[in-house]
């Protein structure tokens, strides 16, 4: 895994900006002794945004920048001149990040669309100069507010990648192969289990030249979502999917017990998983005749669309996608509002803590306030 560039989940800090103060001036002017107030208001702390970018496939862009950090707006000055606000910072993610408190593991917020801008923080506000608070009683205010404080927090991003069918199987199921044979995607494939170790996107063309997404997941084993193997970390992905594409190979024990685990685990994983659509592949079939497939088929899982499929010599491929064209064209899908997140279980993930250090504030509040000596400023008014 070190040496792959798929960054499906990262921890970073960010910070917002903290308001600039107001400023305590008094206008002065030749000929105008008694000028009055003319401190202006400090400028607002810079925001902190997420915005979806579909030009980014991983989060592996924020594997290395830990630290977001938004600048403090300046203050005000004299002549009612209001303080520079501070810079805000976008963080571009790609679609289907999820991001989640560090500290707690609540929910944050979800980025799904292209263009989709979320405030992580809030910016302070900037203090009011003290022309504010000039009236007829008090016409010679010696006070301006200070600026709001930045906010600050610690995430959890997690990508949950977008696609319209999601390969579920064993390892060595076949579904990288599958993959390679439908799309132009390009998978590592080998005869040893977990060959795939991260997700795979390919985009398989149809008639009428329509498409749809197809993603390929790491094999999941009975125990996943209690952490066994890699499926616990890559199950996520699957919340995506409009559609579930079991692979079972055909050489099996018992066809509808390994459909049956594999369901187990994705509704232990999110109960929500039972309501997706599911479709049955029958892989490696080239190897049965008939006879054999006639009598695999009474065995199957009721109430399960499925078809026997060839990878290597292309049966069924064409079926396989008509198949799940018409499942995917029952309804609109891409329905990913429908997903209820649940708050993030922190004892899941882990990171390299030596690493990560929050930055000290380098905001000095002294910079921003006037240094006034109200006695001589009172001899002066008077």
């Amino acid at each position: 895994m070190a040496e792959s560039n798929f960054v499906d989940y990262v921890k970073i800090y960010c910070r917002s900006g903290k308001g600039g103060r107001g400023s305590t001036h008094f206008r002065r002017e030749k000929y105008i002794p008694k000028g009055g107030p003319d401190g202006g208001d400090g400028g607002r702390g810079g925001h902190v945004y997420l915005r979806g970018n579909r030009n980014y496939w991983t989060l592996l862009h924020l594997k290395y920048e830990r630290h977001i950090l938004a600048t403090h707006g300046e203050s005000g000055s004299a002549k009612r001149s209001t303080g520079k606000d501070g810079q805000d910072r976008i963080i571009e993610v790609p679609c289907g990040t999820v991001v989640y408190d560090a500290d707690t593991g609540e929910f944050l917020c979800d980025v799904t669309e292209d263009g989709q801008q979320v405030m992580l923080l809030k910016g302070g506000r900037g203090g009011l100069g003290n022309w504010n608070f000039k009236t007829a009683t008090n016409q010679a205010p010696r006070y301006a507010q200070p600026g709001e404080p930045y906010q600050e927090r610690t995430v959890i991003m997690q990508l949950k990648l977008l696609a319209d069918v999601g390969l579920v199987g064993f390892p060595n199921a076949g579904k990288s192969t599958l993959l390679s044979v439908v799309s132009a995607a390009k998978p590592k494939i080998a005869n040893y289990p977990f060959t795939t170790l991260e997700p795979n996107l390919g985009i398989v063309s149809y008639r009428d030249n329509q498409s749809f997404v197809m993603a390929d997941i790491p094999g999941i084993i009975e125990g996943a979502s209690e952490g066994k193997g890699l499926g616990l970390r890559f199950l996520r992905h699957i919340e995506r999917n409009s559609l579930l594409l079991f692979m079972v190979p055909a050489d099996a024990d018992d066809i509808q017990k390994e459909y049956e685990i594999l369901h187990n685990e994705l509704v232990k994983y999110n109960p929500e998983l039972l309501d997706k659509r599911r479709v049955l592949a029958i892989t490696k079939s080239d190897m049965l005749d008939d006879e054999l497939i006639q009598a695999l088929s009474e065995e199957l899982p009721k109430g399960v669309p499925y078809v026997f499929i060839s990878s290597i010599t292309g049966q069924g491929i064409m079926a396989l996608k008509d198949m799940l064209w018409r499942e995917l064209n029952k309804e609109v899908f891409h329905d990913v509002e429908r997903i209820v997140h649940k708050n993030l279980d922190l004892s899941t993930v882990s990171f390299d803590e030596d690493d990560f250090v929050v930055p000290l504030d380098d905001y000095d509040d002294d910079d921003d306030y006037e240094i006034i000596d109200w006695e001589d400023e009172e001899e002066e008014r008077t």
